[in-house]
């Protein structure tokens, strides 16, 4: 019992205040995803340019050391925190029924994560996009390929309903949509609108997919 007593005199706790803090400490999985999830919202509040080890670490009511374990360096901290909250095509390619509505309901989601994770990062990482080897590819692989792919696996589909004939398709006419649609995000600075999505697909997408994969081989047999 005084054995007891001294160590609560020396630690400032009671052994139950104590058993307490053990079982409410991060470890493992649950630290780090508490640490990535703090690094993403502190890039979202202050931009990677103002991003700090130190941001991150108060963020997420641990130290710096406890950081440098796991990354070397901010950009590798930030890099794990984009993985950590998937591509924005990450999910299951749409499949509606129509080459229109499964493009509608790409592009739509585009726009809404987009809105949802914070336009500021996107504009925030392009300085580093083209001086950081490492986020040059991240980038690439994960939005230009994902994207071609995403959309080839979309007219695929609709070649397969008999919407388009897929292969007299040109390759910057299938990533197109995902194309236009990167380019209203950087210009507006905002999430796109109901009306530019509807204007890339009926405006511009359909009326060229129907020229190359359907209209253009029907004039030729008249």
């Amino acid at each position: 019992m005084v054995t007891e007593n001294r160590e609560q005199a020396q630690t400032g706790s009671s052994p139950r205040e104590s058993e307490k803090q053990v079982r409410g400490r991060r470890r493992g999985t649950d630290l780090e995803g508490a640490i990535l999830e703090a690094a993403w919202d502190e890039l979202i509040a202050v931009g990677y340019a103002h991003l700090t080890v130190d941001g991150v670490a108060a963020r997420a009511r641990t130290s710096k050391a406890v950081l440098y374990r796991r990354w070397p360096n901010l950009p590798s901290l930030v890099l794990a925190a984009m993985r950590h909250h998937g591509p924005i095509l990450s999910g299951p390619v749409p499949d509606t029924g129509s080459l229109r509505g499964d493009v509608l309901a790409l592009l739509s989601r585009i726009s809404d994560r987009f809105a949802a994770r914070g336009l500021k990062v996107m504009y925030s990482l392009l300085p580093e996009y083209f001086q950081d080897d490492e986020l040059f590819s991240y980038l690439q692989t994960n939005t230009l390929q994902v994207g071609s792919d995403v959309m080839m696996t979309i007219l695929r589909r609709a070649a397969e309903r008999g919407e388009v004939q897929l292969d007299t398709i040109p390759p910057y006419v299938a990533t197109l949509p995902i194309d236009l649609m990167r380019h209203e995000l950087l210009v507006t600075r905002a999430a796109a609108s109901q009306e530019a999505v509807l204007a890339i697909v009926d405006g511009i997408f359909l009326p060229l997919v129907q020229l190359y994969g359907r209209g253009a081989i029907h004039r030729e047999v008249e």
